[in-house]
């Protein structure tokens, strides 16, 4: 089996003090049962419709503040839990998309926590967050054509040898290591700042990992605490 170790660059702890986070390794199994994401989904969009969890809103807040330590504009470029969020109290619930992602989007919303999804086997060399130079190349799709753009300089962004695999921490991920219900190696990263009480990073990550197995027995996996 196989364990994804990423490389988290000394600057980020400048810029998040307390920055903390849980790196899942999941090795899949068949999905036997493609409903467990779907239902997990409108049940987290029910929570964050009745003002839950309670430490949502100073988590994202406290995001919004590290993104602004970077040069980001969170209103602009959100974190991703802020950014599904805001869809669910405007829209009232977020359309199913994939099983899987449908699950890991579920976990995000219930605990306010940006939650990551990426396909280890398109990667080239150990997933690295770091402060990038500008020059590292991001594909992704602009106006339904696949294109390459570059991070601004000083912006945080998650990669590998390769190049930028999500832009503005968790803002956006690009297409070439998206993962699906077909992916075989899974590789999850659920980050958190102090705002959001350690125990419940802990609760997020086995909700992902309960729910990955009643989806899918028999699956492995291996979960990681990183902290500075």
């Amino acid at each position: 089996m196989f364990i994804v170790s990423p490389s988290i660059s000394p600057g980020i702890y400048v810029l998040a003090p307390g920055f903390r986070a849980l790196s899942i390794s999941v090795q899949a199994a068949p999905v036997l049962d493609p409903l467990v994401g779907e239902l997990a989904l409108k049940a987290a969009c029910k929570t964050v419709l009745e003002g839950g969890p309670e430490w949502a809103e100073p988590h994202l807040d406290e995001w919004g503040e590290t993104y602004q330590a970077f040069g980001a504009k969170p209103k602009r470029t959100p974190c991703s839990a802020a950014a599904l969020r805001k869809r669910v109290l405007r829209d009232g619930c977020i359309p199913a998309l994939d099983p899987i992602v449908d699950l890991y989007n579920a976990v995000s919303l219930r605990y306010a926590v940006p939650v990551g999804g990426e396909n280890i086997a398109a990667y080239q060399g150990r997933p690295r967050l770091i402060v990038a130079k500008g020059t590292e190349p991001f594909d992704t799709v602009k106006d339904g054509e696949s294109t390459i753009e570059y991070p601004h300089s000083g912006e945080v962004v998650w990669c590998d040898d390769i190049g930028v695999t999500c832009r503005c921490w968790n803002w956006r991920q690009g297409v070439r290591t998206r993962l699906d219900v077909n992916t075989q190696q899974m590789w999850f990263i659920l980050e958190s700042l102090p705002q959001m009480p350690q125990d419940k990073l802990y609760e997020a990550g086995k909700m992902l990992t309960d729910g990955l197995e009643k989806m899918m027995p028999g699956l492995w996996f291996e979960a990681a605490f990183i902290k500075s």
